[in-house]
């Protein structure tokens, strides 16, 4: 506001006003209400733009809220029962809550601290010199040691003889993963994991490390130390391998794998191979059905649960080829039937009562493997048995429903995808040990996925190679509920000393709270 306008704005004084002619009266008055006028314009434009803003803003979060939904938003197709929602609008029950962290976390080191005054005090009430009384108040808090990077100087003591002078004989350095590497073991397996357990990017793991005082520490130097790792464990990985040829049930799935270099312009893929303890990864340059093949021909596996993909039905095909020369047992595909209820809830949004119907049966048949799941393995199919009535029902449906509909449409599709495989989708309810669908082989690929989007593949096979290990090493620990870091601790250090090489499995087996391990 310029100082003009400023004394527009200002009470003028009665006596200034009797000292003015009529003439600049006048033009004192027109002037002020030329500037009313202008203020008045400038409201109503002014609040003209504020409701539209508001508008705008109002369509703004609208629009947020829905891609917010959309993108970090309950990624579970389980829709709530009428049990789960009345339990949701009941009271809730209070956990009781620790709040001592050395009770919360009973296996975290414990240091107690002694807080003394410097001086004693004097009593408040007579002035006499305070003495320690023996008793304390406590209180405990978490605290953080951040990461220490250390060099260690070894040095390797000689020997020579005192008497001819005619040897000299070097103590051996302790075994390292790699020999004459300028980094630890303990370091090697904490490379390895953060990347392929915690997914964290080599180039991140290098600039954490730089934030800590350990600057320029080369990412391609520690991505060198994953490979030699994976080559290290290689015997624990064929062992997994070796558990999963065993088993009669076999879980698979597979999905696209970025090969950044030496691709050969092909596609790659990363293949699991799943049972309830162990998971076994191989990637792959293609995404035929003879990669699941070569592994089933050499397995004793009799049921494979996978998606409808061809290439699993090639696999099955020629693997029980194979297997009748020999008057071998032959495979029976299973199939997963929450991608055949995903069928019907995506088409939801164009067909909502013709697919109500079927996603409420599935709910049903869901709650009663829940109730079969939760009782001994000889009451499992009894439990199951009454999962007949309702696919009897959705058979029903869709054979009378099919015909209505455009096999392009998506009701069309989830009615020819359900009819078509339902054999092998109601195999699992005449055989406790199969599962009513492949979530946890699913379940497994993700860590595999969400790194693929973190650190965008692999640059070369070896690499391919080394994640396809170690991946296999981490997930089956993650199946056994073991921790990696414990478990690369322990299989590496058997390694060095000449015994097994442990598989996760195995080394649940192996470990108890009893046993105490150390490893430098």
């Amino acid at each position: 506001m310029s100082g003009q306008q400023q004394t527009l704005f200002e009470s003028v004084p009665v006596e200034r006003l009797q000292l003015q002619s009529k003439e600049d009266l006048i033009e004192f008055i027109k002037l002020q209400q030329k500037v009313n006028e202008t203020i008045l314009k400038d409201n109503k434009r002014l609040r003209l733009l504020n409701n539209e803003l508001e508008q705008k803003t109002l369509y703004v979060e609208d629009h947020y809220i829905t891609l917010k939904n959309k993108f970090f938003g309950k990624s579970s197709e389980k829709s709530p029962s009428k049990e789960d929602q009345r339990k949701a609008r009941g009271p809730k029950k209070r956990r009781k809550k620790i709040q001592l962290p050395s009770l919360r976390y009973p296996n975290a080191p414990l240091i107690e601290r002694d807080v003394e005054l410097e001086s004693l005090p004097s009593c408040k009430c007579c002035g006499k010199e305070m003495m320690d009384s023996g008793m304390t108040e406590n209180n405990e808090y978490l605290t953080v040691i951040p990461a220490q990077h250390i060099v260690i100087r070894q040095k390797c003591h000689k020997y020579r003889c005192g008497k001819c002078h005619g040897s000299i004989v070097t103590a051996p350095a302790p075994p390292r993963i790699k020999p004459g590497s300028g980094y630890s073991d303990k370091m090697v397996i904490d490379i390895a994991l953060s990347k392929y357990c915690d997914l964290i990017p080599i180039e991140r793991y290098s600039s954490i490390a730089g934030r800590g005082g350990l600057e320029d520490l080369p990412p391609h130097s520690l991505i060198a130390q994953t490979h030699y790792l994976a080559e290290f464990v290689m015997g624990a990985y064929e062992r997994v391998k070796a558990e999963i040829l065993r088993e009669k049930v076999l879980r698979a799935d597979e999905t696209p794998h970025r090969m950044l270099e030496d691709n050969a312009g092909k596609a790659w893929y990363l293949w699991g191979f799943s049972t309830l303890e162990s998971c076994y990864f191989d990637i792959r340059n293609t995404r035929s059905g003879v990669v699941a093949s070569e592994l089933l021909i050499d397995s004793n596996c009799q049921y494979l649960v996978s998606d409808v993909f061809s290439g699993y039905r090639k696999a099955v095909k020629q693997t029980n080829k194979e297997r009748a020369k020999n008057n071998g047992p032959p495979i029976v595909n299973i199939y997963c039937n929450a991608h055949a209820r995903r069928k019907f809830k995506e088409a939801e949004a164009k067909f909502p009562l013709e697919s109500k119907d079927f996603v409420d049966l599935y709910r049903k048949v869901y709650r009663l493997e829940k109730i079969a799941k939760a009782r001994p393995p000889g009451r499992i199919l009894r439990a199951r048995k009454y999962m007949t009535k309702q696919f009897e029902k959705m058979r029903q449906l869709a054979l009378n429903n099919i015909a209505g509909y455009s096999t392009k449409s998506s009701i069309g599709k989830a009615y020819g995808y359900f009819l078509k495989n339902y054999k092998g989708l109601t195999a699992f309810i005449t055989h406790p040990d199969l599962p009513i669908d492949n979530n946890l082989q699913e379940s497994l690929l993700r860590s595999p996925v969400v790194g693929r989007k973190t650190w965008y593949g692999t640059h070369s096979q070896r690499g391919a190679k080394t994640a396809a290990i170690i991946f296999t090493l981490v997930e089956s620990c993650k199946l056994n509920q073991t921790n990696p870091r414990d478990y690369f601790k322990k299989l590496v250090q058997n390694i060095h000393q000449g015994k097994n090489s442990l598989t996760p499995k195995e080394f649940k087996n192996w470990n108890s709270p009893r046993k105490v391990d150390t490893f430098s």
